[in-house]
């Protein structure tokens, strides 16, 4: 018998949509207090900083400067 993750187990998925509804019903509860945060101005500033983080995927992973194509590419 194949061993399953646990996040792909018949528990795992129950426990994952369980955290999400609960988690959008106290957002809905809370939403007053969530979006009249001062915080909540510097979200864009921080969303750009986690996006430059992330989605560079680390410097000097690309092979190199001389492109996107392998060496022995010829074309």
């Amino acid at each position: 018998m194949p061993v399953v993750p646990f996040w792909k187990s018949r528990a795992g998925i129950y426990l994952i949509v369980a955290l999400a509804l609960g988690g959008l019903l106290l957002g809905y509860e809370h939403r007053l207090h969530i979006f009249a945060s001062e915080w909540l101005l510097f979200l864009p500033l921080l969303l750009c900083i986690g996006m430059h983080f992330f989605m560079h995927g680390g410097h000097g992973g690309h092979g190199g400067h001389g492109g996107h194509g392998s060496k022995d590419d010829k074309s």
